[in-house]
This record gives C-alpha cells, structure tokens and sequence, in this order.
C-alpha cells in the first residue's frame, strides 16, 4: 500500500512538473509589471529580423531596425498588428520570438498624450482593418494592394489619427551600393528598379521626433 501510495506521488509530481513547464512555454511573453504599464494600445513596436532582406534593409537605411507592427489587446493578451504577409494579428510571444534575441522596443506617438486613448485605439483599429489579410509588398510599393510593414504602420496612423510620423522618401534616397541590396533588388525588379517609388523603412519612423520610447525587451 506504502509502495503504491509513493508511486502515485511520484506521479503527481511529475505531471505537475510537466504542467508547470507546459505552463511556462505558453504563458506569453515574460514582461515585468514596468513593461506591463508602460504598454498602451497603439504603440509602436519595433525588433531587428535576419535574413537576407533584413539585412539589406539594414544597409539601405543605416538603421538596425527591419520590421515593425502596432500594439493592440485581443482577449487580454498582448498581439501585435502586423504587414507579414498576410497583415494579421501575432501574439507578443510569438512575434518576439521572431525577432533577434528576442529584443524589442516600444514607442509611442506624443500626441497619444492628449487624445483619449480608448477613441485612439478605435481609429488606429479602424483604420488598420481595410488592411487585414492584405498580401506582403515584397517590391515595396506605395498603393494599397500589398503591404509592408512599415507602410501598414504609417497609413494607420496617417488615416487613424491623421499625422504623418514622419516623410516618405523615394528609393533612391536610400544607400543601395552594396553588394546586398543589389542582389536583393536584382531579384526583385530585375533592370529597372523603381527608384522615384516613395517608401518608408522601419529605421525612418523608429527615427521620428513624434514618438517616444516607452519600453524596451
């Protein structure tokens, strides 16, 4: 009886073991409570992503920052809106776990300051909805068929809150000399790359006097 009573036990624990670690894997992203109330809907969320494109990106902008989203609340749990292809909602967890070492930086518009922030959060949501499910703008144009990332995060907020973070800049403005981003735009356009196209980069809003950092991961 002693001996089965100890097996028993030993099981407990063990499934309680593994719960716990089921728990820890799944419980979203581990913010202390400063991030937790530094957060606010629809600030803007910034991380540095590998690859190729990342890279390139990189060089072309001079800034560490390749892609961005919004924050909003979906159930409670933190998401972040996201040009990905498609533009989608992402759990922060997963979202950071994207990113280089996990790290990421949040900021927030100053106007924010003085609007109410539940009529905020109902324009940026707004104004980001006639994008959800749009395809990811690997060409990097401006009109609304596809998307980037930064694109998303600059239209919301130009038609959500009506201000332009910061001004668009035509491609050519950007360094594309290195070897990296003249592959990368070999592939994309061939000969005849759209260099008057206007285009913002995540460095260019992560870079703009209207936004404050208000957290960092």
């Amino acid at each position: 009886m002693r001996k089965r009573s100890l097996l028993l036990l030993n099981l407990l624990i063990l499934a309680g073991t593994a719960f716990g670690l089921w728990s820890l894997s799944h419980d979203g992203p581990s913010l202390s409570k400063t991030q937790q109330d530094a957060l606010h809907e629809g600030d803007i969320i910034f991380q540095q992503t590998g690859g190729q494109q990342g890279r390139a990106v990189q060089l072309a902008t001079g800034s560490p920052r390749t892609h961005v989203g919004i924050l909003f609340k979906e159930g409670g749990q933190w998401v972040v809106y996201e040009a990905v292809g498609p533009v989608l909602s992402t759990p922060l967890d997963e979202w950071t776990a994207h990113g280089d070492d996990g790290h990421w930086v949040a900021k927030r518009w100053v106007g924010a300051e003085n609007l109410d922030a539940a009529k905020l959060r109902a324009q940026l949501h707004k104004a980001g909805e006639r994008f959800r499910g749009l395809p990811y703008d690997l060409q990097f144009g401006w009109s609304d068929e596809r998307i980037y990332c930064s694109e998303l995060v600059w239209k919301m907020y130009a038609e959500g809150a009506g201000v332009e973070l910061c001004t668009p800049k035509p491609m050519r403005d950007h360094a594309l000399a290195s070897p990296t981003v003249l592959e990368v735009m070999r592939k994309r356009y061939g000969t005849t790359p759209p260099l008057d196209e206007l285009m913002i980069a995540p460095g260019a809003l992560f870079d703009c006097p209207e936004l404050r950092t208000v957290a960092e991961h």
